[in-house]
């Protein structure tokens, strides 16, 4: 793939599932189209049950599309789902730390499946564990880490493999908000020292705001009621007036779907 070209793209998704009772199916996703260009994080927002993380899914390659293509890296992401081995990193709400592992090993995991070299493997899992403050924590279990202390290792298995992708399905939303704040900075920080790109799914409009270059807003069954750019240097009022403008579609439910260029500064 070429620098320019998007490195995730939906084009006309569509996706149903059964109804549990049998009878008919139910819209989960309808005709969304959108990109993600390389080395961007893009915050994906909306309230429970709009779609945000059936979208997840499929691009994650977990679930097929009933209508519609989803290509990451170029490549269909779920009839080529084992060109992505090692090319996508998930973080999930839960840590999903294996319990009987220690930190250390916890990251390896990765490391292990992609078949490194074990001297290596351990070096690069010590590095990221270190880079997310958690050095001296390498041989403890699960049950001895805080919360947020397990995420830190869930991230660090995740960076681990060198992914070109990260895909982060709500990893925060289970923490307090101070250190939710704190890793927030810290992810979206390596993120980008590291040239990542990341799909990043929030119920948290300030969530969305501190973390995306771009946000988009879905309505139900999952479609871009919204999308406006990001900057970091955006003035207090003009990211306040986003946040509102954010709620306002957020409460409604209308078909239009608006595109603004929140990156104003002034």
């Amino acid at each position: 793939m070429s620098a320019e070209e998007p490195v995730i793209v939906l084009n006309e998704v569509t996706k149903e599932f059964q109804r549990q009772n049998g009878r008919g199916e139910f819209l989960a996703v309808d005709r969304l189209s959108f990109t993600i260009k390389r080395g961007e994080i893009v915050a994906v927002l909306g309230k429970t049950g709009c779609g945000k993380s059936t979208v997840f899914n499929l691009i994650a390659g977990l679930i097929e599309p009933t209508r519609g293509s989803v290509r990451v890296l170029g490549h269909d992401s779920f009839h080529e789902f084992a060109f992505f081995r090692g090319k996508i990193g998930i973080v999930f709400q839960g840590d999903r730390l294996m319990p009987w592992r220690t930190a250390m090993q916890n990251v390896l995991l990765g490391l292990e499946i992609l078949d490194a070299k074990r001297k290596r493997a351990r070096e690069i899992a010590g590095s990221w564990l270190s880079r997310l403050g958690l050095a001296g924590h390498e041989n403890d279990y699960p049950h001895a880490l805080s919360g947020g202390m397990r995420q830190r290792v869930s991230i660090a298995r995740a960076f681990a493999v060198d992914p070109e992708i990260l895909l982060c399905d709500e990893p925060f939303s289970a923490l307090d908000e101070m250190t939710a704040r704190t890793l927030r900075t810290e992810f979206t920080r390596l993120v980008r020292q590291n040239g990542k790109t990341a799909v990043f799914v929030t119920h948290s409009i300030s969530e969305a705001l501190q973390v995306g270059d771009r946000v988009l807003v879905f309505h139900r069954p999952a479609r871009i009621a919204f999308e406006a750019a990001v900057s970091r240097e955006m003035a207090p009022i003009a990211q306040e007036d986003l946040r509102q403008r954010i709620l306002q579609v957020m409460e409604g439910s209308g078909e239009t779907t608006e595109r603004i260029d929140g990156s104003a500064t002034g």
